[in-house]
């Protein structure tokens, strides 16, 4: 038996067990109430994590919508359970905390007869019509598919939709799509790339500087909510932190999933995780947002926890680990000045043979700003 077989034995075995043989996937739809969904609470979470973007997974791999979608009749979040247009309410709560909103649409659904008897069919008359309501209902800022992998772009009709997308759409001016049309198209054809659980084309020469990407992954070991997972399972805060910066320091951006619970909250934990991130951006995010990989940064090195990212002629060196010695940084011959973010602790520094120096040597780390990780800004660096 392969780990696949056995992982679905135990699965059957639990929900025979718990829910009955004859109770059915789409039997749960009636649990989910999201009675407790507060949209405006959510937004005003998401922003004080520091996000600048939000995605809703506004329909996945089930097919159940969470709108009034006339193509998923009875089978969406005004229909049953909560009853409510879950992408409106929350797309507008977020718009209106100031944040960009997108929307996450599965391409393939696990149960649509259509899906599995006429593709063609379900392409024309039931998906590009839900990504099209979808689009002209909400204006989304980022739309974000999946469940390509099935099929050629060309079945999935993605250059006819893009094309529409990006000339007719009320949105054609702004929006922006990630790498998944197709099951040729990851990593080579969208707006933006995406890897996930660090597992998708992540290999080398897959992710390139020239071309904006993004890492998406859960607090945790799942995309939705696991009341299976325990602490043990959610990174900390600090893992969050430096997972970040990682990925920023290297070009990218980081999409970070939450996974609320069926009445409509977002576990304590993690709340907890995202407003210690947020905490930690509102004194360094100045090195994250709107930056860019520096053009000389060999000098990267997270065996030492040292990630440079660039903004004009500022460099930032963010350091996850406080340096037990002195830094030195190659191909600089001069800067205006150098401070600690957060701090007006202050920084040392000197410049020899275009080799930058900066001295920890009189820096007490107890009165560092802040935990995790820090930053130190170089102004004006030639």
């Amino acid at each position: 038996m392969n780990t696949n077989d056995h992982a679905g034995k135990l699965f059957r075995e639990y929900h025979d067990k718990h829910h009955g043989q004859d109770f059915f996937y789409q039997d749960f739809a009636s649990q989910f109430k999201a009675e407790h969904f507060n949209p405006e609470y959510w937004a005003d979470l998401f922003k004080r994590a520091g996000a600048k973007y939000v995605v809703l997974t506004s329909k996945h791999h089930d097919g159940f919508a969470l709108w009034p979608s006339e193509q998923s009749w009875n089978w969406n979040s005004f229909d049953l359970g909560p009853h409510r247009d879950i992408c409106g309410d929350l797309g507008n709560a977020v718009k209106d905390a100031g944040l960009n909103m997108g929307y996450y649409y599965s391409l393939y659904e696990w149960f649509n007869p259509l899906y599995k008897n006429n593709i063609d069919k379900y392409v024309a008359d039931h998906m590009i019509l839900q990504m099209k309501d979808i689009v002209t209902s909400y204006e989304p800022d980022v739309f974000w598919t999946d469940g390509e992998w099935d099929y050629p772009s060309e079945t999935w009709k993605s250059t006819e939709f893009l094309a529409w997308l990006y000339n007719e759409s009320p949105v054609k001016d702004r929006v922006v799509v990630n790498d998944r049309w197709g099951n040729e198209t990851r990593g080579k054809h969208g707006g933006f790339n995406t890897t996930e659980y660090d597992l998708v084309h992540v290999e080398e020469g897959e992710l390139s500087e020239d071309h904006p990407w993004e890492e998406c992954r859960g607090i945790g070991t799942s995309f939705g909510y696991n009341r299976m997972e325990t602490p043990d399972n959610y990174m900390t805060s600090e893992a969050l932190i430096h997972l970040l910066i990682e990925k920023v320091g290297r070009g990218g951006n980081l999409l970070l999933n939450v996974g609320p619970t069926a009445d409509g909250r977002i576990p304590e934990i993690q709340q907890q995780r995202l407003i210690e991130m947020g905490e930690w951006l509102s004194v360094n995010g100045e090195a994250i947002y709107g930056t860019h990989t520096w053009d000389k940064s060999k000098n990267q090195n997270q065996d030492d926890g040292l990630f440079f990212t660039a903004k004009g002629n500022d460099l930032y060196v963010i350091m996850t680990r406080w340096p037990q010695e002195n830094i030195s940084i190659e191909g600089i011959s001069s800067l205006a000045s150098a401070c600690l973010l957060g701090s007006d602790i202050p920084i040392e520094t000197s410049v020899l043979s275009k080799q930058l120096i900066i001295d920890f040597s009189n820096i007490c780390p107890q009165k560092l700003p802040g935990k995790h990780a820090w930053v130190i800004k170089l102004e004006q660096v030639y």
